[in-house]
């Protein structure tokens, strides 16, 4: 199992870890949904394919490791792809996300507490470790556009 634990308060960079063990780094980037990865000391990329929409990929120097799309724009879920294999990462409720393979339900990734944003991530075994952290990223991303949108709502209040 893994726990991705925030860098310093406000932040949204990670630090993964395997039991006390780190593992990997998640650095997001400041103007678009994209990330630098470290995973076990080798370089990772996450970007999304277009501006506004298209697949968000997994890359490292050999190419590409794994993808996601998101079928619909009303709903919080990725189809995520790596060698051949397909899943899905599903919002089940605002601390949680399933991941499933063949609607069947395989793992998890989901906040600790209520105000937290340290997670708990428990994904297949068999899953490689840089597709496990790509898909820590792409739930924090959808966490990400929900704590921004909650913000804009109270600033327009706060505005008006």
């Amino acid at each position: 199992m893994l726990e991705a634990i925030p860098k310093f308060w406000f932040s949204w960079n990670f630090n993964v870890l395997e039991g006390s063990i780190p593992v990997a780094d998640i650095d997001m980037s400041w103007w678009r949904e994209k990330a630098s990865l470290t995973i076990q000391g080798r370089p990772y990329t996450v970007y999304r394919e277009g501006l506004m929409s298209g697949a968000f990929i997994l890359e490292n120097e050999e190419g590409v490791v794994a993808r996601a799309s998101k079928p619909s724009a009303f709903r919080d879920s990725f189809d995520v792809e790596h060698s051949g294999r397909e899943y899905k990462l599903s919002y089940a409720h605002g601390r949680e996300f399933l991941f499933l393979e063949n609607r069947r339900k395989v793992g998890s990734v989901a906040r600790t507490r209520m105000l937290s944003r340290r997670t708990d991530v428990d994904l297949p075994e068999d899953l490689p470790l840089p597709v496990k952290v790509f898909v820590v990223w792409l739930a924090l991303i959808l966490w990400k556009r929900e704590s921004d949108s909650a913000v804009g709502a109270v600033l327009a209040v706060a505005g008006s």
